[in-house]
């Protein structure tokens, strides 16, 4: 059993949006706060609500966020600065009723694909820090951790990159790269790994072929070199993008190392 609940940044129906699953019980200090993916361009929050049901059996309250979607082609009037100022807005009314809930409570991000890049700035990046816009009505609260499935490192081009990616990311940032390479650059992931990053839960698949598997494994042990507990790894006989839900068994798998790592964390921020 749980309740559910959505709500509208701008106070009536729109894509700047957010549910809420709350489980019967909460039995856990950490939240978990979802960020779909569809290569900027599409994709709904609903397609996290299986994952977040799952989670909510577990105990744990949930919420997941909508935000502006892309145009096709360079010059969209929608960037991906406009979605995480969405993401960042919605993950800061979702951490005002978690508070509400639990007062010193803690939140984990989580994506994919696209939901994933945008997930990994919101932890690692201060508002307003990758060029964003943004309007928030309380402190922030840093997250922390984040769970990042098929995950770009880096926005600028890499050897071979699959060419319908590349001009996703390029519509998406609204200029081509040989014209605004400083863009690019502010929403690189790597960019903004350092020190004082919550930990990482990198959850690849064997069949990605959109971004690199190995780069994201680079930052992950650079986070581990300095003490940070992020993790890495590679689930057989999956895809680019395949876990929105817990029914085939690299979903199983993931869920359950997703888990894991959830218990870890919650036991070190709350011993």
């Amino acid at each position: 059993m749980f309740h559910f609940d959505s709500y509208f940044l701008d106070g009536e129906p729109s894509a700047r949006a957010f549910d809420v699953f709350e489980p019967e019980n909460i039995r856990h200090s950490l939240a978990v706060f979802f960020i779909h993916g569809g290569g900027w361009n599409a994709g709904s929050r609903s397609s996290a609500h299986p994952l977040m049901s799952a989670l909510n059996k577990e105990g744990y309250l949930c919420g997941t966020a909508e935000y502006r979607l892309v145009s096709p082609g360079v010059g969209s009037k929608t960037t991906i600065f406009d979605q995480l100022q969405d993401v960042r807005e919605a993950y800061d009314a979702f951490a005002e009723i978690a508070r509400k809930k639990i007062p010193d409570i803690g939140i984990a991000v989580w994506g994919t694909s696209a939901g994933a890049h945008l997930a990994s700035l919101v932890a690692t990046a201060a508002p307003g820090e990758c060029g964003e816009n943004v309007n928030l009505k309380n402190k922030w609260l840093p997250p922390v951790a984040a769970i990042l499935q098929a995950t770009p490192a880096t926005f600028e081009p890499w050897p071979d990159i699959f060419p319908p990616i590349w001009q996703g990311m390029q519509n998406a940032v609204g200029a081509t790269y040989e014209k605004a390479p400083e863009r690019f650059r502010a929403l690189s992931l790597c960019k903004y790994i350092r020190k004082d990053n919550p930990p990482l839960l990198f959850l690849e698949a064997a069949n990605e072929h959109i971004f690199p598997s190995e780069q994201t494994l680079a930052l992950a042990k650079r986070h581990q070199e300095w003490g940070i507990p992020s993790e890495w790894h590679v689930f057989e006989n999956a895809e680019h993008g395949f876990f929105y839900n817990v029914t085939r068994r690299p979903q199983k798998e993931a869920f359950a190392t997703m888990l894991k790592f959830l218990a870890k964390i919650e036991k070190t921020c709350y011993p």
